[in-house]
């Protein structure tokens, strides 16, 4: 065991000397940045513009790209650039991502909100659709390039801690340094900093594009589903996937063109249309591509003879194939009845924060009566550093004891906290003792925070110091379940569906909360959690099972 956590740390030091770590910590930061300047603090500087609350809500319209960024994955994944796809298969994607962003953001610099809005408006939604696009790029090239020594574990920590330094630098720091020289210098030095980072792109390394025509070719050999059968399932994945689009398309004109009166609530139509949209476009493919994987393994509707494309609307239809539904068919067949264990792991475990995160400011202010200074020193700056705290736990787990054992120990004290915020709820009287007892509510006090200010920041930094340890482990895993060849579509299939419970959830948990009272529901999603420590202990006896198997088959051969 001790020469195993050696092992482990020597892994994870050679790990941070390789130049894929400090890529990936770049590319971190990189997705970070556009994320908090577009959804956060541009409404910092359209209040000092002086716009008013009711014309900012068109703005709220751009977290759509970032909400159903999976909808493009698949052209992501296959569409290869003019030019630039030549470096490789992720490096165009992201140079040209990266540049546009830079060149947006030093181009907002340049214009005034209060009387350029309707470009404003539109360079913000160009830039989300750009960032959304990095982030889907940044994802399969994590897959992609992780190896023995830049594990995917290690990968997924930095990018992990990446991220939240670019929270930091596009939220506090913004905001302080627009005291100092104004919103336009703000926006002009972060424009130059991705495209800073869209220079070290350049030097990425990457990995080969699959041929395309390979897999389409296959589709017509002998042992394959025959073109009458996957025409019509492609069909159906279409007509779901083309309701999606539109319904995303006509929720955006219509906001556009309304006044503000009658603008439609995003927020709504999230949660509303989300899981609607994520059924229709990940669950129901999903289901259909195990259907075709089980006919094809039980020899059902299977050609016995090489079947060559006819025309033009074959080989289409052999395209949208290879992009829509092979990459669901590849990560059922691998799964196969462990799909279902593996799909309602990520639906739950992230359970806890999805549902109750819209709440806790209500619960921190209202509830609590708390002041806004208060909550952002605790959640802002000092939570923060939290979450980095906890992702850095995790990459010390990783070495220690592995990548699953680490993401039990994630759900459980995601959910864990829950409790530490019930306690909060009745008063603190816990918190109170624990600080005392063990010193730290002196400690804060030095640094001038009184009892009831020490109660939120140990509530705080319980919940940050498991979600950042819980996150890095999900990222991490998330990734290891996706299949290098088709990375950038299954991800962000996958991580979608974190949508779904969480968006489901919201609006029941806000009646309870209404009728039980907070401290209550705090307990009530503590005990929610646990089912996604259940579904991580089998998935982690199937992870085990399934190594021992693929150590036993050469010996067996």
């Amino acid at each position: 065991m001790a020469e195993e956590k050696l092992t482990g740390f020597r892994l994870l030091g050679a790990a941070m000397k390789n130049r894929k770590m400090g890529l990936m910590l770049v590319f971190g930061f990189a997705a970070g940045l556009p994320y908090a300047l577009l959804l956060g603090t541009l409404y910092a500087w359209l209040s000092t513009a002086e716009v008013d609350l009711e014309t900012m809500g068109v703005f709220s319209l751009i977290g759509l790209a970032y909400a159903f960024k999976f909808l493009w994955s698949p052209v992501v994944d296959r569409v290869e650039l003019p030019i630039l796809g030549k470096l490789g298969r992720r490096k165009g994607w992201l140079i040209v991502t990266q540049t546009l962003l830079g060149a947006i953001l030093i181009t907002l610099s340049l214009l005034n909100p209060s009387t350029s809005l309707g470009w404003f408006s539109l360079l913000a939604g160009i830039g989300a659709f750009a960032s959304a696009t990095q982030d889907i790029v940044i994802d399969a090239w994590r897959v992609d390039v992780a190896d023995e020594i830049a594990t995917l574990d290690i990968l997924s920590t930095v990018y992990q801690l990446g991220y939240r330094i670019a929270a930091l630098a596009g939220g506090a720091l913004a905001l302080f340094m627009a005291d100092v020289v104004g919103w336009p210098w703000v926006y002009a030095g972060m424009g130059v900093a991705m495209l800073l980072i869209s220079a070290a792109s350049w030097v990425a390394p990457d990995t080969p594009r699959p041929a395309e025509n390979v897999f389409v070719t296959e589709l017509r050999q002998p042992g394959s589903l025959t073109p009458k059968v996957r025409s019509y399932a492609l069909g159906i994945v279409s007509v779901f996937w083309l309701w999606a689009l539109i319904t995303v398309i006509v929720f955006m004109v219509r906001s556009l063109g309304s006044d503000p009166a009658s603008r439609p609530n995003p927020t709504d139509f999230i949660q509303v249309y989300g899981p609607l949209i994520v059924i229709a476009t990940v669950i129901v493919p999903a289901i259909i591509a195990a259907v075709l994987e089980y006919w094809r393994r039980s020899g059902k509707f299977l050609t016995d003879s090489n079947v060559p494309a006819q025309n033009g609307i074959d080989r289409m239809v052999d395209h949208g194939y290879v992009a829509l539904l092979l990459p669901l068919s590849e990560l059922m067949g691998r799964l196969r009845w462990a799909a279902i264990l593996v799909l309602g792991l990520i639906l739950t475990y992230r359970l806890t924060d999805s549902i109750w995160g819209p709440f806790a400011y209500p619960f921190y202010l209202d509830e609590l009566g708390y002041t806004n200074s208060e909550v952002a020193i605790a959640s802002k700056f000092f939570g923060v550093a939290m979450t980095m705290l906890g992702i850095s736990l995790g990459a010390v787990l990783f070495a220690l004891i592995g990548r699953m054992p680490t993401l039990i120990i994630g759900a459980a004290t995601a959910a864990a906290t829950n409790l530490l915020y019930a306690e909060l709820a009745l008063g603190g009287a816990m918190l109170d003792a624990f600080g005392q007892l063990t010193g730290l509510s002196w400690v804060f006090a030095q640094f001038g925070a009184d009892e009831r200010m020490f109660r939120l920041m140990l509530a705080i930094a319980g919940e940050n110091l498991a979600g950042g340890l819980a996150g890095a482990a999900f990222v991490a895993y998330l990734s290891s379940i996706t299949s290098k060849t088709y990375s950038a579509v299954q991800y962000a299939l996958l991580s979608s569906l974190t949508f779904l419970v969480g968006a489901l959830g919201r609006g029941a948990l806000g009646e309870a909360i209404e009728i039980y009272g907070y401290a209550d529901i705090f307990r009530f999603t503590a005990a929610l959690g646990m089912i996604a420590v259940i579904l991580c202990s089998f998935e982690w006896m199937r992870y085990r099972q399934e190594n021992e198997n693929r150590e036993q088959a050469p010996a067996t051969a």
